[in-house]
């Protein structure tokens, strides 16, 4: 557990002992006399709290004094919980599911089983839990996570430069770090897009090629599996922070109604997120929507192709019937037939055939062009 004290000039990591110094801990009815100092991150991760919960829930009460439902403490150390927001009277709960990229997460056993892409192999997710207790934001992650620890970094190398640039600027509110936490897990599924474009190009070149058959129907299967499952976590995510913008406008107007600067910046960071989520669940949409005509595109080429194989099929059939009529008829044991005892019937049928088949090749390029000229008229 790292506890990190954020002002608006300064950041201390480990300020544990300075906390009741900045007023951070109170009687419980004060515990928000002394926001505009600054407030506190406390950064933990699911084995610390996994080791002993009620040891650890009763640590973040002596700093916070608030005390985590029994509930809350089961969902935070649920790996697989999805992403959900839940608010009592005392503290919000958001439950997050980040990507776990190479070397934050060591479950990769049933997606080796797969035959997916490499693309798709870094849709493996984690949960992230956010507490937001009063001036206290609690953070519960894997061991290793980027996005946490490049912040933890970022912060701890704040130098104040200029003021008026807010990119610069210090988060001001347990909820303001928190936003930017989601922005930064979101923008990794940004990142996604353009690898998973990338194979979707060869997942369409490769159904379309044809010189080659395409057989990789297992591989083609798990990665529609895949991107359904980015569809749902997804709307999951989007929902989750739905909710945190809606608790976010109800507790503002509770308190009076007045949309204040901090307001206004929590909603815009919100709104910034979902705005996100929503990206990358509709470019997930096109994506399936893109492989799903591409299949149908594939077996529309099939089709065609063994169409126009019946087609002909059909036309050498029917260009031998005459003929087969003609070799039936003279084949027949008659006694008495034209052309049977004549030196000359043997030219005579054959010159039949040649002219049965010249008619019915005239008759098909008859109809072609009469066909080809009906569609330049539409035209």
């Amino acid at each position: 557990m790292d506890i990190f004290f954020i002002s608006e000039t300064q950041v201390t990591l480990n300020a544990r002992d300075d906390v009741n110094d900045y007023g951070l801990i109170g009687d419980g009815e004060n515990d928000h006399a002394d926001e505009a100092s600054g407030f506190m991150w406390i950064d933990c991760t699911h084995d610390e709290v996994a080791c002993d919960t009620d040891a650890w829930r009763d640590q973040i009460e002596k700093l916070t004094n608030i005390r985590v439902y029994d509930l809350h403490l089961k969902d935070i150390c649920n790996l697989s919980h999805p992403s959900y927001f839940d608010a009592t009277q005392d503290y919000e709960l958001v439950v997050f599911q980040k990507l776990a990229l190479n070397g934050e997460t060591n479950t990769n056993v049933e997606v080796n089983k797969k035959k997916i892409p490499a693309a798709l192999h870094r849709l493996q997710t984690q949960p992230v839990s956010f507490l937001l207790l009063g001036n206290t934001l609690v953070t519960i992650r894997s061991l290793q996570s980027r996005t946490i620890e490049g912040m933890r970094a970022r912060l701890l190398s704040y130098k104040p430069k200029d003021s008026n640039n807010l990119s610069s600027r210090l988060p001001s509110s347990p909820e303001d770090l928190m936003l930017r936490l989601l922005n930064l897990m979101v923008d990794q599924y940004l990142d996604l897009r353009q690898p998973l474009t990338n194979q979707l190009d060869r997942w369409q070149h490769a159904l379309l090629d044809p010189r080659k058959p395409f057989n990789n129907w297992v591989a083609l299967l798990d990665s529609r599996v895949e991107l359904r499952k980015l569809e749902h976590l997804c709307e999951e995510q989007y929902d989750a922070i739905q909710e945190l913008r809606d608790h976010f406008v109800d507790t503002y107007d509770a308190k009076g109604g007045e949309l204040s600067r901090a307001k206004d910046l929590l909603l815009v960071r919100t709104n910034d997120v979902m705005e996100h989520i929503n990206r990358v669940l509709n470019h997930t949409r096109r994506l399936e929507a893109s492989l799903e005509s591409s299949v149908q595109i594939h077996f529309a080429a099939v089709a065609h192709k063994t169409s126009e194989t019946m087609r002909l099929l059909t036309v050498i059939t029917a260009l031998f019937m005459p003929l087969t009529l003609i070799t039936g008829i003279f084949g027949m044991n008659f006694t008495k037939m034209p052309w049977i005892n004549e030196e000359t019937g043997f030219k005579w049928t054959i010159g039949l055939m040649g002219l049965s088949v010249l008619l019915f090749l005239i008759a098909l390029g008859l109809q072609s062009y009469i066909g080809n000229r009906g569609q330049r008229a539409d035209h």
